[in-house]
């Protein structure tokens, strides 16, 4: 009797173009449909498998690679072979652990200078764009100062006065001229939020600038956050090995894959194998996560087409 009670009231609010709560479709949230539409986006997808296996084999390929990157016992300029399948370099040593080593520190500059960059920029831009007036005014003429700095000269000159060519301090010096953009972008996007219901709500409420800006503003602005941050990566990673490859970023013991290609420059006619090994290395990187950052910029994109529950 329930069950013929039960169906003719939705028989009759299905002719009344009402249906009750339970037989609505779910609610998708907004990070399941960028996650959906991200999964969708064929090209960033193979980009990602393409540089989970660059990140996986420079992670863990050196732990059972049968030569070290320090070891100079080798054959001078050995041609590829079954144990060394891109040659020696010039001084003896493994062309293959030298492209792993340099990919593990190619990858953590730019991921400090993502990070680094990043959060000046979402700080800066975020405080801009809140505050107005005077302290936007300031904040912009500091960004459009360091924009017209010569980034690779003056990160080649601090890189050099301050860190004598360690990565990390070259990550650094990276990071201080990898924040204008993403702060340009947060302080747009900072000044359209303010004016919105929820953070006049916030401040009705008695919440303090920072409070406002870290608890609604700056969880407003992920999706955008997210593509630049992604972005940043592979400029970082560009802008690091035209650095090395002019003699003036990562210096030895340490490396990177604009070094290795700068050390191996001069065999590019003769032994091609061991400037292409750590070029084509350095291509995937930039390509793939480019291709990462168009996919979640789609993603994140509200104007795309809406998916179906």
């Amino acid at each position: 009797m329930n069950s013929l009670v039960a169906g003719e009231a939705a028989s009759a609010a299905q002719r009344e173009g009402t249906l009750p709560p339970e037989a609505l479709p779910e609610p998708v949230s907004q990070g399941r449909l960028v996650l959906r539409k991200f999964l969708r986006h064929k090209l960033a997808m193979v980009s990602t498998v393409v540089l989970l296996l660059v990140v996986l084999v420079a992670v863990i390929l050196p732990i059972f690679w049968m030569h070290k990157y320090e070891d100079a016992s080798f054959p001078s300029f050995a041609r590829p072979s079954s144990d060394f399948p891109l040659g020696t370099t010039q001084v003896g040593k493994d062309m293959v652990s030298q492209v792993l080593r340099g990919t593990q520190f190619s990858l953590l500059i730019a991921v400090v200078v993502s990070i680094v960059g990043t959060f000046i920029g979402v700080v800066f831009g975020s405080v801009a764009g809140y505050l107005r007036g005077f302290t936007d005014s300031a904040l912009s003429r500091l960004t459009d100062l360091f924009l017209i700095i010569p980034q690779i000269a003056a990160a080649a000159i601090l890189a050099k006065v301050f860190g004598h060519g360690s990565w990390f301090v070259v990550a650094l010096v990276l990071a201080l001229f990898a924040w204008m953009p993403i702060a340009r972008i947060t302080r747009a996007e900072a000044m359209a939020l303010s004016q919105r219901e929820f953070v006049e709500a916030a401040r009705a409420a008695g919440g303090g600038t920072g409070r406002i800006i870290f608890k609604h503003l700056i969880p407003n602005m992920v999706g955008s956050i997210t593509v630049n941050a992604t972005l940043a990566v592979a400029q970082a990673v560009l802008v690091e090995a035209a650095l090395s490859f002019i003699g003036l970023g990562v210096q030895p013991p340490d490396t990177s894959l604009g070094r290795i290609i700068l050390e191996n420059y001069a065999q590019v006619q003769t032994r091609p194998w061991l400037f292409f090994g750590p070029f084509v290395v350095l291509v995937l990187i930039s390509l793939s996560i480019n291709f990462i950052g168009d996919g979640l910029r789609d993603a994140f994109d509200p104007r795309q087409r809406r998916m179906k529950a």
